[in-house]
């Protein structure tokens, strides 16, 4: 344990010190898996498929904010999607729109949500989100989640229909745009899985701010087990189609992952928990005040201890 803190105490000193370095890496690798994944997946357009796309793009994305690289990336969705079909564009368009109005509108700091959600379903890793964001962020990160949930379903639905979207004539406009507006929003899967994970958001966040010890490991737990509920409801109501053993690891990944969050962001100790009770002229206050865990890393010195013998000979070499 000792070893533990004492290698988070250096990893914290160090991206203290190259922090400047730091963080446009990994916007870079952020930007660049994000564009990959869009080309990789529904790369309609020949030209842009060109693997120096994402390499650009990451770069450019490694000076901007996380929600700029998130509107390039929807642009870059926009115009592979455009030729192929319209109306899905014109669909996806109406959807950006709505998720900018959303973002700048409550949340503007969650930019990275709507990137790292879609990415992490596509690394069959996505349980993982609700417990952070409900440990790290606030119950209005909900919604730059949800949203990335719906991108990456979006991105599914293209890929697994690109041949039917290109082959249909353009005097059934309407009812195409009618058909893909219910085949896309009408995912129950989706549904499901965003109200899984707002609901473990919502939890997390409530539970990891209750004054009870290990109020954070617990928090982790019922966010796990809260999406269980939901996503298992949502099955028995509409047949999901859900493989229960991706889900089982995929959970199970999320706990370790929640929890190694946990020890770098919130490492406290219990056992030296002091409760303070003082007052002004208007109020009484009692206090929990809960000591964090903080190792320094030792500063070990060494010093060359010389025999008679071995001190003169140095110094007969020095001269």
């Amino acid at each position: 344990m000792m070893e533990l803190l004492v290698f988070k105490d250096k990893l914290r000193r160090f991206y203290g010190k190259y922090s400047l370095y730091i963080n446009p890496l990994i916007k870079f690798a952020v930007g660049y898996v994000a564009f990959y994944l869009i080309n990789s997946n529904v790369g309609f357009m020949t030209r842009l498929k060109n693997p120096l796309i994402p390499v650009i793009m990451g770069l450019v994305a490694s000076i901007v904010p996380y929600g700029l690289t998130a509107f390039f990336a929807g642009c870059l969705l926009l115009v592979h999607v455009a030729q192929v079909s319209l109306e899905i564009a014109l669909i996806i368009a109406v959807f950006m729109a709505a998720v900018l109005l959303l973002y700048y509108g409550f949340r503007p700091g969650d930019g990275y949500l709507l990137l790292l959600t879609p990415m992490l379903f596509f690394f069959n890793i996505p349980y993982v989100i609700p417990l952070l964001v409900g440990l790290s962020g606030g119950i209005v990160s909900i919604i730059p989640v949800s949203s990335g949930i719906c991108i990456y379903y979006i991105i599914m639905y293209l890929k697994q229909n690109a041949g039917v979207l290109a082959g249909s004539s353009m005097s059934e406009m309407a009812d195409r745009f009618i058909q893909i507006a219910k085949s896309v929003f009408g995912n129950e899967l989706m549904w499901v899985m965003a109200a899984a994970f707002a609901a473990a958001i919502l939890v997390v966040f409530i539970i990891k701010n209750l004054p009870v010890d290990h109020a954070w490991p617990i928090a982790i737990i019922a966010g796990v087990i809260t999406q269980l509920i939901v996503i298992f409801v949502g099955d028995m109501k509409f047949e999901l189609p859900i493989s229960v053993t991706a889900m089982v690891i995929g959970m199970v990944v999320a706990v370790i992952l929640a929890l190694i969050y946990q020890f770098f962001v919130f490492a406290v100790d219990y056992t030296r928990t002091e409760y303070l009770q003082y007052e002004d002229d208007e109020y009484h206050y009692y206090v929990k005040a809960v000591p964090k865990i903080a190792v320094s890393a030792p500063d070990v010195k060494v010093q060359r201890i010389y025999t008679r013998k071995a001190a003169k000979t140095e110094r007969k070499q020095e001269h």
